[in-house]
């Protein structure tokens, strides 16, 4: 993975004469929700998934499973688009875009006369859901830089993930006064408000000076300084097995707590409650990393992902452990989690300030598409046991782990001041 230094910080846009900034909180908030679109769309069609499934008269007991990759797919595809878009004209015209592609195609998804459409309008969505999940992050790279930037980003996941806990509720409600098609006027409102707020509270933090050319050569150069930034590479590669770790239990999660251990209408009680750790790692972390440093807590949070695992393997891989044993281990793994995306994410960006856009689209087009297709892998390995999963984390665990130490040179739990490892030392 060759290396090249960073450049020098670049300093936070200033805020126009006459216009007012949002503040930290409302911020936060924002950057949050606009994230949170991308789980909002999964986690809350997870128990629509059987009623879908009748309606359009599956017959493979894992194609529902193609309403969540068919989304991700499209979220993998657009990402590559909206980051360098955004850094050419701007963050906000392209966040407005990409909202309203979304919203298209969650009226696609309601209205779909067959399931081969209900998959288009999927993809549309994920297409449109691409542009904010881009665009918050460079937003946050404009604005922040190292331990900061993993601090905002701690609050933004820990907000972000509170809507795993409560979506799958919040799709069973809806369920009960309507059918699935109302999950995706929901998905539709929840757009609107979205554009709304952030087209009238959030600033251009795209300066004009600052803007790229879309022409060949200037997206070859900084996709070139993207992608031989070891740091960005190492960060990003690492946190695509993770994320394929976490598709696949999304994925297969109704068809293991529901099928294999028969909890019913308490799945959204046990779903939220896995995911909710990875709230409470977050918390933990925009408390920690300022005085711990980033590599220090992602570092330890990966070991003990690992560790994980490895006792697990130790157990030989059950197929049916008793669910408190199931539970225990996923609460550990999202634990894990929630100090490692934060972290991670911040670490890959951090060199990029003046691309952040492309940046931004690298980082996520391959961790999305990865743990799209990894989750895939994974989740239709679906067997009526948890075996596969379980296989699937620990040896995810351990490639992150691998990828990490060959990012940082053999050494993990360096300060974060520490010079980066050149190329081939």
């Amino acid at each position: 993975m060759p290396n090249t230094p960073p450049p020098p910080a670049q300093s936070p846009p200033q805020t126009p004469a006459g216009t007012q900034d949002v503040r930290f909180g409302e911020f936060v908030a924002l950057m949050a929700l606009l994230i949170a679109l991308t789980a909002l769309s999964i986690d809350i069609m997870l128990v629509a998934l059987p009623d879908i499934a009748q309606t359009y008269a599956l017959t493979g007991a894992n194609d529902r499973q193609l309403i969540i990759t068919a989304y991700m797919l499209g979220l993998a595809v657009g990402q590559p688009f909206h980051g360098p878009l955004s850094d050419r004209f701007g963050r906000k015209p392209i966040l407005a875009v990409g909202l309203i592609i979304f919203a298209i195609g969650s009226l696609g998804a309601a209205f779909a006369p067959s399931f081969t459409t209900m998959l288009a309008a999927r993809a549309l969505q994920g297409l449109g859901a691409a542009a904010p999940r881009v665009v918050a992050i460079a937003i946050v790279r404009d604005r922040f830089l190292g331990r900061e930037m993993a601090r905002v980003m701690s609050f933004v996941m820990m907000i972000f993930i509170i809507v795993p806990v409560i979506a799958p509720s919040l799709g069973e409600g809806i369920l009960r006064l309507g059918t699935w098609p109302w999950i995706f006027g929901a998905l539709f409102l929840a757009s609107a408000f979205a554009f709304a707020w952030s087209m009238l509270r959030l600033r251009e933090t795209r300066r004009p000076e600052d803007r790229m050319s879309l022409t060949p050569a200037a997206l070859g150069h900084a996709f070139h300084r993207v992608v031989t930034t070891r740091a960005t590479v190492g960060y990003t590669t690492a946190m695509g097995f993770l994320f394929g770790g976490l598709l696949s239990y999304v994925g297969s999660a109704q068809q293991i707590f529901q099928d294999v251990y028969g909890l019913g209408s308490l799945f959204p009680v046990a779903f939220g409650a896995i995911a909710g750790v990875m709230a409470l790692a977050s918390l933990t972390n925009a408390r920690f990393v300022g005085r711990v440093g980033m590599h220090r807590v992602s570092h330890m949070a990966l070991i003990g992902y690992v560790a994980a695992g490895t006792v697990m393997a130790l157990m030989g891989f059950p197929e049916h452990p008793p669910l408190l044993v199931l539970g225990l281990f996923m609460a550990v793994i999202f634990y894990c989690f929630g100090l490692i995306a934060p972290n991670f994410n911040a670490m890959a960006m951090e060199p990029l300030g003046h691309v952040a856009g492309m940046g931004s689209s690298f980082v996520g087009f391959y961790s999305t598409a990865t743990g799209a297709i990894v989750g895939m892998v994974i989740g239709r390995s679906f067997d009526g046991t948890v075996r596969p999963l379980i296989i699937g984390f620990v040896c995810l665990g351990y490639l992150a782990l691998a990828t990490v130490l060959v990012t940082e040179g053999g050494k993990l739990m360096r300060s974060h001041h520490a010079p980066a490892p050149q190329a081939g030392e």
